[in-house]
């Protein structure tokens, strides 16, 4: 009997785990293949192609049984990125290759029956997993060299093929060790501000939406510029760090969206999903194991929803939890995902189902309004920090004579208000006002009564709930941060508070 072992990652959304993978052949007995450790169908099938494969490389497949086992046998298996960290168990544990190489290298690739070595999804995650993990080496795909070189602190080779593995084995050859042609990190073409005529209560209320992290609501007639306020939110967003950068390229290789040449993603992502799209599309779900969802793709970003009362109320309801806790956590049958959801809502909806261009010209009773806006649920709302109501486009607007800011001005000061902002936080770990949760505001970081006065009294008479006012703080902090003071005083939060005016919706 020879025993011997290789190692692959078990994804659980965005999170991995070592799994052992080893091989037990022994000389006598019928010839068999077994492969355990609560594997799917697709890791099931896995024994033909890895059977296939080793035989069309010309090298012998062992008559004798044959016994894969997957640990820890109690965490399920899926996907077929374990196939080559297989081939390679079964080969040196027949001795037909030597093991020692095998020693602190993690192997991925889906093999084709001809011994090629395919991409495989979640290369990124699952290589952070084996680097945490103590793993010296990687061996990935070819076509995936490009993502596994964005993982510091491991090292990488690439093959194309098995026998490119198998030569490296019995060291008569090496792998591609050298990374891909520099790839620059991805930067979209982000829409200018300048673009938007008019609208100078919804371009401020973007510009502080920016600066504070906050979540926007905007009510209004079609064609008022709702989508392409939304669209430039990213421009006026900070690029990503290196950290957050890998966790958004993380989800989207997880989801399968990453372009095998692309290099880090450094632009805040913008996810407008269809009207007509599921919960699972929404919050992420699927057969077997969960993918990410829209909210997990806008990680780190805006996440658009247009026409938000066409929506219904069940997917709406579905974001409250991922927009207070910053991350989706999905039940299955097999144990429960993890996907990070930090984003920024932007809603846009309609002020009625007529959507006339101008009000007065609404032939909707107001029993059908109420009903409309009516989708947009009190808790969700309360969510919502910023509310406006955009104004119908005129002829003076357009023509006005100061031509409206374009993106890189506004940004600049996006960009001191939140330095501002990060430097207050520093001690906490912070980054945003929209992050700091409420006792903090009102103990550590109180503001006077006279400050707050308008604050109590609106608390006092039902206007705002508890959770309204915090978010009214946070709203007021970042205000203060945009006109460059260190504490807001009481017109900061009375400008935060009308930001919350329930006319609008």
């Amino acid at each position: 009997m020879v025993l011997r072992r290789t190692w692959a990652v078990a994804l659980f959304g965005v999170d991995g785990v070592l799994v052992e993978v080893e091989a037990d052949v022994r000389k006598g007995g019928l010839p068999s293949l077994q492969l355990v450790g609560l594997p799917d169908t697709a890791l099931q099938e896995a024994k033909n192609r890895v059977r296939a494969a080793i035989q069309n490389c010309r090298e012998d497949w062992p008559a004798s049984c044959v016994t894969l086992a997957l640990s820890p046998a109690a965490l399920p298996k899926a996907g077929t990125s374990y196939d080559l960290a297989l081939a390679c168990a079964v080969l040196a544990g027949a001795e037909l290759v030597p093991p020692h190489r095998l020693t602190g290298t993690v192997l991925f690739g889906e093999l084709a029956l001809d011994g090629r070595i395919r991409p495989v999804t979640g290369l990124l995650p699952a290589l952070l997993t084996a680097r945490r993990a103590g793993m010296a080496r990687a061996i990935v795909p070819a076509d995936c060299l490009a993502e596994a070189h964005l993982v510091d602190g491991i090292e990488v080779l690439g093959a194309a093929h098995l026998r490119e593995v198998v030569a490296w084995l019995r060291e008569l050859g090496d792998l591609d060790r050298s990374p891909p042609p520099t790839t620059a990190d991805q930067e979209e073409d982000v829409p200018d501000l300048a673009d938007v005529l008019g609208q100078p209560e919804a371009r401020w209320a973007l510009e502080v939406a920016a600066a504070g992290g906050h979540h926007l609501l905007m009510v209004g007639p079609p064609g008022t510029g709702k989508t392409m306020l939304a669209k430039r939110l990213c421009g006026l967003l900070p690029p990503l760090t290196r950290q957050e950068a890998l966790e958004v390229t993380a989800i989207r290789s997880v989801a399968g969206d990453l372009p095998a040449s692309a290099g880090l993603i450094r632009t805040p992502p913008f996810v407008a999903p269809h009207s007509s799209l599921s919960i699972s599309a929404l919050i992420g779900g699927g057969t077997g194991w969960a993918r990410p969802g829209a909210v997990s793709r806008a990680h780190r970003g805006v996440l658009f929803l247009d026409e938000a009362c066409e929506l219904g109320p069940k997917r709406l309801e579905a974001l409250r939890t991922a927009l207070e806790e910053g991350e989706v956590r999905l039940a299955r049958r097999d144990g429960t995902l993890r996907y990070p959801a930090r984003f920024q809502l932007v809603l846009a909806t309609n002020p009625c189902p007529c959507a006339p261009a101008r009000e007065v010209d609404c032939q909707c009773p107001p029993q059908v309004r109420r009903r409309y806006l009516g989708k947009l649920s009190g808790p969700l709302l309360d969510r919502v920090d910023l509310r406006v109501r955009m104004r119908p486009i005129t002829a003076m607007t357009v023509h006005s004579g100061a031509g409206p800011e374009c993106t890189a001005v506004v940004r600049e000061r996006v960009a001191d208000a939140r330095a501002a902002a990060r430097e207050r936080w520093a001690d906490h770990g912070w980054q945003t006002n929209t992050e700091v949760p409420g006792p903090v505001l009102r103990r550590e970081f109180a503001l006077p009564g006279s400050s707050t006065a308008l604050l109590d009294r609106a608390l006092e008479v039902g206007a705002i709930t508890a959770r309204g006012a915090d978010r009214c703080l946070r709203v007021a902090w970042t205000l203060a941060d945009l006109d460059g003071r260190t504490v807001p005083d009481a017109e900061h939060v009375a400008a935060a508070l009308e930001f919350r005016d329930r006319r609008v919706a």
